[in-house]
């Protein structure tokens, strides 16, 4: 007797697929392409999180955008989505419907970091609300930019509760860093045409800040592990990736991830091991400065020393006897604007979108989302920078305090470098920083859940060798 059960499903098995032939027989063929590709996606990522999670980060900086409009004149804004937003999409729908058949998977997982996340995120969400009731927000764009956000935070749920050991987490950390080997080298490609070096698939005019600052972060990261391992080839991989990665972040001319660069290494100075060689080499770098932005390229000691120039008719702010670029006196200035019209909404700000825009990320967090805002992201950057502190007290591990340090300095360089820029809501710096936040956090837990033993290894009778020179298990 034939089971009714599969009665049932071959007949709903027989329906779809004769929606889906008549469906791609009546649209394009780039839609029927895309509908696949999404459909692929979804079964692969529900099949093997993990394996969603690797195409994630392969696709962070490698995917190309698309503008979507949503934007006005006045806003000079355009809604842009990206592969790797689809691909985020499709995951979390994924595992939505892992959680529906396994009852003991969790969406959120309880975290040091969950209170400021969500406190920041409904500081947004309020403002942007009350921005749209009120006027100042005009279009639909400004709830775009905070879903947006609020993906940032849905890479870092969703590594949290994929990773369950410490070889998985050196899988998805050797994949973040053989993703930005890539676009490293996709950069020097870029550098005999005389532009100034960004990211692949950033359009026409690119946008080699972004690419700055996640070059920053990421040669942090390797810095810190070069730092603290104690295997030499783990260290000459590291330094060889900072190396790689060190050009094309020369070449990107961006003179906020230029000044993100000081303070990221003296927080690896400070923090490493290596404290007394490093502050020294600190030290001598500080000094001869002059001397290294002699001898730089052209471009880019060009770029550091057209800071100071003012152009005749353009707008310039000066210091005392200083006087700046025109790009550097539009910064200071809209800075200026944000602060006196934050006094009018000192609250909840305009909204996102409801000010005009600016590249200038504490500014611009003041005057959309008014007091509230900044303070929670001052929370959230506390949160972060005392994560990492508690990773480096508590890892065993070489290679993971080395993680923790670089974690730590990276999130202090991308704190200056936000000072000219939109680092904390720019996808492809927030995306690979919300991956290492995660990574950083589980490794804690794996850490404090399994203690060292003074003569064993701490996890598992067999020793990993991360980052670069293989994994075994």
């Amino acid at each position: 007797m034939v089971d009714s059960r599969l009665v049932v499903v071959g007949v709903a098995l027989l329906a779809i697929a004769v929606v889906i032939s008549q469906g791609v027989a009546a649209i394009r063929l780039e839609y029927a392409v895309g509908a696949a590709f999404v459909v692929a996606v979804f079964i692969f990522a529900f099949m093997s999180m993990e394996g969603g999670l690797y195409l994630v980060l392969l696709s962070m900086l490698l995917s190309p955008e698309f503008a979507l409009g949503g934007g006005s004149l006045a806003e000079k804004r355009m809604v842009v989505l990206r592969l790797e937003d689809v691909l985020l999409l499709v995951i979390l729908l994924s595992w939505l419907a892992r959680m529906a058949l396994h009852k003991d998977l969790g969406l959120i997982a309880a975290t040091t970091l969950n209170r400021p996340i969500f406190a920041y995120v409904l500081a947004t969400l309020c403002a942007t609300l009350v921005g749209f009731v009120t006027g100042t927000v005009k279009t639909t764009a400004g709830f775009f930019y905070v879903l947006k956000y609020v993906e940032y935070f849905v890479v870092y749920f969703i590594t949290v509760n994929l990773i369950r050991d410490r070889n998985q987490a050196w899988r998805l950390v050797m994949t973040a860093f053989l993703t930005a080997i890539i676009v490293s080298f996709i950069g020097m490609a870029q550098i005999p045409g005389g532009e100034r070096v960004s990211a692949p698939f950033e359009g026409e005019s690119g946008e080699p800040n972004t690419f700055g600052g996640y070059l920053l972060f990421m040669m942090a990261i390797a810095s810190g592990i070069a730092l603290e391992t104690r295997r030499l080839p783990t260290r000459v991989a590291s330094l060889a990736a900072v190396g790689i990665m060190a050009l094309p972040f020369a070449f990107t001319l961006s003179r906020s991830s230029y000044l993100g660069l000081i303070p990221m290494t003296g927080a690896l100075a400070l923090l490493s091991q290596r404290r007394r060689a490093m502050l020294a080499v600190f030290a001598v770098v500080i000094v001869t400065a002059p001397l290294t932005l002699a001898v730089a390229p052209p471009a880019v000691s060009k770029r550091v020393l057209f800071t100071f120039k003012s152009q005749a008719d353009q707008p310039t702010v000066r210091v005392g006897g200083v006087a700046f670029d025109p790009s550097t006196s539009e910064r200071l200035m809209s800075t200026w604007e944000a602060v006196e019209a934050w006094t009018r909404r000192p609250v909840l700000g305009f909204g996102v979108t409801g000010f005009r825009f600016m590249d200038a990320q504490y500014a611009r967090t003041l005057v959309e989302t008014g007091l509230l805002g900044l303070i929670t992201l001052g929370w959230l950057a506390r949160a972060l920078i005392a994560s990492g502190m508690r990773a480096y007290r508590m890892l065993h591990e070489p290679e993971d305090r080395g993680l923790a340090v670089g974690f730590v300095a990276g999130t202090v360089g991308l704190l200056v470098h936000a000072v000219g820029a939109n680092t904390f809501i720019i996808i492809r710096v927030m995306e690979p920083f919300w991956f290492f936040a995660a990574v950083i956090v589980v490794l804690t837990t794996l850490s404090a859940a399994t203690p060292a033993a003074p003569s064993a290894p701490t996890r598992g009778p067999v020793r990993i060798r991360p980052p670069f020179v293989g994994v075994r298990v």
